[in-house]
């Protein structure tokens, strides 16, 4: 553990919440203490929440506060562990076949090897953050695979041998819950769960996020996508939508749209769903009541 603390230069929970927020992203108690737990054990940091709370995000501040690239295997039904271990480039061996003539070519060498998310995080432990993002996506199968390599953190490629890293890649998982991860992978990781955040710091995240928005439009937006989320909507909007529909109310509002017609026509960019729209729209502006200054 005190290695990896002197890897890291970060001293405990609080400073890593500081040095996220320099990132611009706001970590509460319960974040920075699992963010800093995963990385300080060595662990895989697993972030689980609704779609749309930050979890990504999180991950993006956690690379940018190690100054290290964020490599991203973006999960998806299907996937398999060609797309995010590696590859060959079938086209590029046959080119330098045909030119070499008779010459020795070795199909094998770095060249032609395609590196995906996994073999880069083994090949740059200490210059790469890996985010496996949406792990509950993905089939039980490829979460099997990802199992064993989180237990030893090697690749075997058959033509060129094991890589195995020279130490832990910082990884981070992040799942919207839409099916149960196996126990198994839950117990490999320290977990934290992101929920919507408080009012009073969704408010304090718009201002972050959005410079051009006034502090009372932001207590507004916020109370408006509260009223948002207690509705039975299938795509309730997160936090990047609170943002952004806090941005184009204000941008209507500039070109001389009055509120809280601002918050009304730019309803697109918080509720992206037509069912959705549809079942607010009797409704909207009663929850917008009081929303316009």
């Amino acid at each position: 553990m005190a290695v990896r603390r002197s890897i890291l230069g970060i001293d405990g929970p609080e400073p890593l919440a500081r040095a996220m927020r320099d990132a611009q992203y706001i970590a509460d108690e319960g974040l920075s203490t699992a963010a800093y737990l995963a990385l300080a054990l060595g662990k895989p940091l697993l972030l689980e929440g609704a779609p749309g709370v930050g979890k990504t995000e999180a991950a993006k501040a956690l690379a940018s506060v190690l100054g290290r690239e964020l490599v991203r295997l973006q999960c998806y039904e299907g996937i398999d562990s060609a797309a995010a271990l590696y590859e060959w480039n079938f086209p590029r061996q046959m080119l330098a076949i045909r030119q070499a003539g008779e010459e020795y070519v070795n199909l094998y060498a770095d060249t032609f090897l395609v590196a995906r998310p996994l073999l880069l995080a083994l090949q740059a432990p200490r210059d790469r953050v890996l985010l496996i993002d949406e792990i509950d996506r993905a089939d039980h199968e490829f979460e099997a695979f990802l199992l064993e390599f989180l237990s030893d953190f090697t690749i075997s490629i058959p033509e060129r041998g094991t890589i195995r890293a020279e130490e832990p890649p910082v990884v981070i998982l992040t799942s919207n819950r839409t099916r149960e991860l196996h126990e198994a992978l839950r117990r490999r990781c320290v977990y934290h769960w992101i929920g919507y955040p408080a009012p009073a710091l969704e408010a304090e995240i718009v201002m972050m996020r959005a410079a051009s928005v006034a502090r009372d439009t932001a207590d507004r937006v916020v109370a408006a996508v509260n009223g948002l989320r207690a509705e039975p909507l299938a795509k309730p909007p997160g936090v990047a939508e609170t943002v952004e529909w806090a941005e184009a109310a204000t941008l209507l509002h500039s070109q001389g749209v009055a509120w809280p017609r601002a918050f009304l026509r730019s309803i697109g960019v918080a509720l992206k769903d037509q069912d959705d729209l549809e079942w607010v729209a009797p409704r909207l502006e009663a929850l917008l009541g009081g929303q316009a200054a």
